[in-house]
């Protein structure tokens, strides 16, 4: 599957092959030429997006500056004015029907989720049908608050994991034993994520950082030296990827981005990725998410093919992207030769997993080199049991800790004390060998998991999910930018926001900055804690590789001065312009999914707008501590 957005790299989007219904089907239909578009569709094209930002502008109330929270319009009236410039929204209220069903907790706690990444597995009402709790109605809850049961359960019992000592080279070519657990999980998300079994085989890590780091360790740095990244924030887990390859010979590039729209700095990242033909040199591995999960921009699939062509493993990122997103994927055109993706149980609820790295197998042998003889981050997926369930007899063999060992009474687990991982090196076949016996008398004969959260996102699909998230989040851009401070003409803006503003092929995710009266920025760790004060739970972030050009030389000096003071916090910065890569801008950031509705960005928009009042920060110091008797920083 080819998509007609492919064009030159740095203009292509990943979601340019959806312009309008009338295309979304027409994926076949053109090539990665762009002349070899009809000129007549590009002007279709031009005039369905420029329709849309007309529509998004129209979107808010004719009074388009707001510079009280009280003068804000109503939620109705708001939806009223959002549905007129959005009509075809209305044809994604199925959406609607399985939050209120499936994820009515969101409702009953009156919690905006704004700070998941990653897929859900599960939902809600799923686990609470596991501790057969009752499922109320929300018409019940209205006189009455909920039962703290229905809003705090305990861990759901869906599986748990169980680290394994095993090489990842031997793991990947090999495999393993697998539990019943692991082998219904591996399907159905290869199935989700649209990944072949026959290309590619999949390895459960325990988070996202796990993965980037059992690459990193396992890839030939000494071979293909180089590890170049597109990442426009600051990412955990390429930092560990980054130090695990620095420490193996690797040498670390990222690409740059141009301020204030954050775009690719496309020659430079073309200059780095090199020519193979020209330098016949061994390059590395090529780190590249299709989209930002802080400031929505998105990028070229386009990327990916020239790194190939010049002799680069690509990995791809795929963690940001939102549910069915690797549907836009031509795998077939663009095999990258590692993916890597998280998942977490249930929205709002709990966000424990795991992660997933997809090896491809024509790719594996490139891993068969690696010095370490067992790779840790790998997991194992195994069968979980209530609270109440629990016994000595069902606890999973661990590589922690001996004390866990010495609980066991039985003779499985003085079997497994005996040749504790700790305790004296096994074989491969041997670990594999008392898995296997654990699993077996541990299991049920049935593990067939039901993954109903990825069930709810293929009943939605694609074209139903992009567009619910195309016009909430532009919606939420247009009005963030309408909140203006009093006599703003003569003062400073209220909110900024970095990256792609109104714009149709944006991502779901925003990166924000808010500022009071006097132009100060205010410190988004205040920001997230006031939110969550307020029921909405959002992210910060730092935002970085940034490229300022001469034009706008004065605001390199404000911007990263101000964010390097704050990750030095106490020390004296002598010449914070020295090294611009540990330099950058720290935001608030929002993410959108697919259960996100109206009322959540708009509660999102009633709350920043509280900070066009100049003291509502002290305002809120001082009710703390009417609450609390007690004074707490903020």
């Amino acid at each position: 599957m080819l998509s007609p957005c492919i064009r030159e790299a740095p203009e292509t989007c990943l979601h340019g092959c959806c312009p309008a219904p009338n295309f979304l089907g027409n994926h076949g239909s053109s090539t990665s030429n762009p002349s070899s578009t009809p000129k007549s569709t590009e002007t279709v094209v031009t005039t369905f997006r420029y329709d849309f930002t007309l529509a998004t502008a129209s979107s808010l109330c004719p009074d388009t500056q707001f510079t009280n929270h009280e003068s804000l319009p109503s939620l109705q009236e708001s939806y009223s004015y959002f549905i007129k410039a959005y009509p075809q929204f209305s044809q994604t209220d199925q959406a609607d029907h399985i939050r209120a069903h499936e994820y009515y907790h969101l409702t009953l706690s009156n919690h905006v989720c704004l700070d998941y990444i990653g897929h859900g597995l599960f939902s809600y009402s799923q686990q609470q049908t596991q501790y057969n709790y009752p499922t109320p109605t929300i018409a019940s809850t209205s006189s009455s608050p909920p039962p703290p049961q229905l809003l705090h359960s305990p861990e759901p019992i869906f599986f748990d994991i169980s680290y394994k000592s095993v090489n990842l080279h031997t793991q990947v070519v090999y495999g393993g034993q697998e539990s019943e657990v692991e082998f219904e999980m591996r399907k159905r998300i290869m199935g989700y994520m649209n990944i072949s079994e026959c290309d590619y085989t999949m390895v459960f890590t325990a988070n996202q950082s796990s993965a980037f780091k059992l690459l990193a360790d396992c890839y030939p740095f000494q071979q293909n030296p180089s590890l170049l990244t597109v990442y426009d924030y600051k990412c955990e887990a390429v930092d560990v990827m980054t130090e695990s390859s620095k420490k193996r010979g690797g040498r670390v590039m990222s690409a740059e981005f141009s301020w204030p729209n954050m775009r690719i700095q496309s020659r430079k990242l073309r200059k780095r990725i090199g020519n193979m033909k020209k330098t016949r040199k061994k390059q590395g591995l090529f780190v590249f998410p299709l989209q930002s999960r802080m400031t929505g921009a998105r990028y070229s699939y386009m990327w990916m093919s020239i790194a190939q062509e010049n002799g680069w493993h690509v990995l791809l990122d795929a963690c940001s992207l939102g549910p069915k997103d690797m549907d836009t994927l031509g795998l077939s055109l663009f095999q990258p030769d590692f993916l890597i993706c998280s998942f977490f149980k249930v929205l709002g609820e709990n966000p424990s997993g795991f992660g997933c790295l997809f090896v491809k197998k024509s790719s594996a042998s490139v891993l068969k080199d690696s010095t370490f003889a067992s790779s840790i981050g790998i997991v194992s997926l195994v069968p979980a049991s209530k609270p109440s369930e629990y016994s000595e007899d069902s606890i999973s063999m661990d590589i922690e800790t001996d004390k866990k060992q010495s609980k066991l009474e039985n003779s499985k687990s003085h079997e497994i004390e005996e040749v504790s991982i700790k305790q004296k090196a096994l074989s491969l076949s041997e670990i594999m060998e008392l898995d296997r016996d654990h699993f077996e008398s541990s299991q049920p004969k049935s593990a067939e998991i039901e993954c109903r959260g990825l069930d709810h996102a293929d009943s939605l699909g694609l074209v139903l999910i992009s567009s619910r998230a195309r016009y909430l989040i532009n919606w939420l851009v247009n009005a963030l930018m309408s909140l203006q401070h009093p006599h703003s003409q003569y003062g400073h803006q209220l909110v900024r926001i970095y990256g792609p503003k109104i714009k149709f092929e944006r991502g779901p995710s925003l990166a924000f900055n808010v500022f009071d009266w006097k132009g100060e920025k205010i410190d988004p760790l205040i920001v997230q804690k006031l939110a969550d004060r307020n029921n909405i739970s959002l992210s910060n972030g730092i935002l970085n590789h940034i490229g300022f050009s001469d034009k706008h030389e004065e605001e390199r000096e404000t911007k990263l001065e101000t964010c390097a003071s704050d990750q030095v916090e106490g020390s004296n910065v002598v010449n914070k312009r020295k090294d611009e890569r540990h330099s950058g801008i720290s935001v608030v950031t929002a993410a959108l999914g697919f259960l996100t509705n109206f009322e959540d960005i708009y509660r999102l928009w009633a709350f920043v707008s509280r900070f066009s009042d100049a003291d509502f920060v002290e305002k809120e110091r001082w009710r703390y501590m009417a609450l609390n008797q007690r004074t707490v920083e903020i």
